[in-house]
């Protein structure tokens, strides 16, 4: 089995295609208990005229078409940033079994940043959490969208 950098890693490939389309530089995968991709996704609702063409979710339908279910179970999501609420929300509906991600999100993050959604008691499946791997990476792609969009 791979390790958690190497799949953010395609996570990071996704999100440089984000940035390369003008989009918000945020990529996600899918990955199977074997180890291999399903799905992969990054940000596009400006050129997806969707609100919910994020990341997360895209590379979640991905996955999903690829497997015939939407249940996603025993797959792992790796996002370059920390979920929102409407991705934390398609998270558990999906059944993964865990989420990695870069950097958190101070202003929207739903995991450890605003609140920690995925973890109330109310939700009728539990997550597997892991946090701040390769973020350095992460923010430096962000870091950059948002430069060039202040020139």
């Amino acid at each position: 089995m791979r390790s958690d950098e190497f799949y953010m890693h395609r996570a990071l490939d996704q999100a440089r295609e984000a940035l390369a389309a003008g989009e918000v530089p945020v990529g996600a995968v899918v990955v199977d208990a074997r180890g291999e991709i399903l799905g992969a996704g990054y940000n596009a609702p400006i050129s997806r005229h969707d609100p919910s063409a994020h990341a997360e979710v895209q590379a979640l339908r991905d996955a999903a078409m690829r497997l015939g279910n939407y249940r996603l179970d025993g797959c792992t999501l790796y996002v370059t940033l920390e979920p929102c609420m409407m991705c934390s929300g398609a998270i558990i509906h999906a059944r993964l079994a865990r989420l990695v991600y870069a950097a958190a999100e101070p202003r929207t993050g739903m995991i450890e940043s605003r609140a920690n959604l995925i973890a109330q008691p109310w939700h009728n499946h539990r997550v597997q959490v892991e946090s701040g791997v390769l973020a350095s990476r992460a923010k430096q792609l962000l870091q950059t969208f948002f430069a060039q969009r202040r020139e």
